[in-house]
């Protein structure tokens, strides 16, 4: 019975109410603010990805100002974050934000524990083949099966989108390592947010630190730029890091991971016909900094308000001076007019964190937008500006 109900058959002319393509971070949070919300028992909705995950392939960090939906599974929370460059280190206190880690593992975990106790959302591990919407019908065709639906809510990026004039696409790249050292190391009420210290020779480089005990911590390589790394030149710059500003080699690695996130200004459809995009493929990562985890939260629960309200489920995407100012910045990395490790240390040493982070968030005032402009450096600003008018 628990096998039909979580794998159900999928024969022609199968319809629901609702379809989320992909069981990642966007359509997993959808369904959550969904059934958070109570007004979707009478739809039937189906959720479609290629497998299920099962371990723990990635974390998501954010900041809060207070209990968010998924508050259950934060493995870890900061009041205060360092932040280090070029002759400048400071630790910032955040209040009343708390800078917030989720592990993948636990997300999906919780998720699916939620989906599962929902008699009307069927769950099906299977090959989306194709999916399509016109005047006439909007479906998607799974592991050979063609499934009807209202609305497709598609979280999948199948291609890099084609650019246009002054778009761009950068990668942002990391691994990470969680790290059990032998001996007390780590301050667990401490996180690192941004380290430029290290070599800045591909682009913008950054490490962070979040510790979770005084011995045990993630430990992440990042970067911003257009091509990857070999693998062995993430492991080693894990290690340099780890030898030269924690000053240890004494530690075993517990756990990694690995993950890409696309950093681009290109405007992604909100809709195609009835299919709406969402997380990345709709445009919910942050193009100048790749957050994505609380853009997504904002996202699910604005559409989860259209459908209840009746409406379209087509969310406008943030103001358009935010994707004006991520347009500028990645003018500005592209053509490595600046280092972005300029950038980043001057926000922050020349601005309050609360404020950075809300610009951040796009939920700054304009007044506090114009002062965040005027402490980055005039004339290069001022000239990628006026080339992405």
């Amino acid at each position: 019975m628990a096998e039909s109900f979580h794998n159900p058959p999928l024969g022609d002319g199968g319809e629901y109410d609702y379809i989320i393509a992909g069981a990642g971070c966007a359509g997993l949070s959808l369904a959550v603010h969904m059934i958070n919300s109570g007004k979707f028992n009478d739809k039937k909705i189906l959720l479609v990805d290629k497998e299920e995950k099962k371990f723990n392939d990635r974390t998501w960090c954010f900041w809060e100002t207070g209990p968010g939906l998924f508050e259950p599974v934060v493995h870890h929370r900061w009041k205060q974050v360092w932040v280090y460059g070029d002759n400048f280190s400071r630790l910032m206190p955040l209040q009343p934000y708390e800078y917030k880690l989720v592990r993948g593992i636990d997300f999906y975990k919780h998720s699916f524990e939620l989906i599962r106790k929902e008699n009307n959302i069927d769950i099906r591990f299977g090959e989306i083949q194709l999916m399509s919407s016109d005047e006439t019908e909007t479906f998607i065709v799974v592991d050979g099966k063609k499934i009807t639906t209202d609305y497709i809510f598609n979280s999948i990026l199948f291609e890099k989108p084609v650019l246009k004039s002054n778009e761009y696409y950068l990668l942002q790249h990391f691994k990470g390592w969680i790290i059990e050292t032998e001996k007390p190391l780590f301050n667990p009420e401490e996180a690192t947010l941004m380290d430029f210290r290290i070599e800045q020779k591909h682009g913008t480089t950054f490490v962070y630190v979040m510790p979770f005990s005084s011995t045990r911590a993630l430990v992440e390589y990042t970067l911003f730029t257009e091509n990857l790394l070999r693998p062995e030149e993430y492991d080693q710059s894990l290690k340099n890091y780890i030898s030269d500003f924690l000053q240890t080699t004494s530690y075993r690695l517990i756990e990694e991971e690995f993950g890409v996130i696309p950093m681009t200004n290109h405007k992604f459809p909100v809709n195609t016909g009835n299919i709406f995009h969402i997380g990345t493929a709709g445009g919910q990562t942050k193009a100048s900094s790749g957050f994505t985890f609380r853009f997504i939260q904002k996202h699910s629960a604005a559409i989860v308000e259209q459908l209840v309200n009746g409406k379209s489920p087509a969310v406008k995407s943030a103001k358009s001076r935010f994707h004006f100012y991520d347009s500028v910045l990645l003018n500005i990395l592209h053509y490595h007019t600046l280092p972005g490790s300029r950038i980043f240390t001057t926000l922050f040493s020349k601005n309050k964190p609360q404020q950075v982070l809300r610009f951040l968030d796009n939920e700054s005032s304009l007044m506090e937008e114009l002062k965040i402009i005027a402490s980055l450096p005039t004339l290069p600003f001022l000239k990628a500006a006026i080339k992405q008018l």
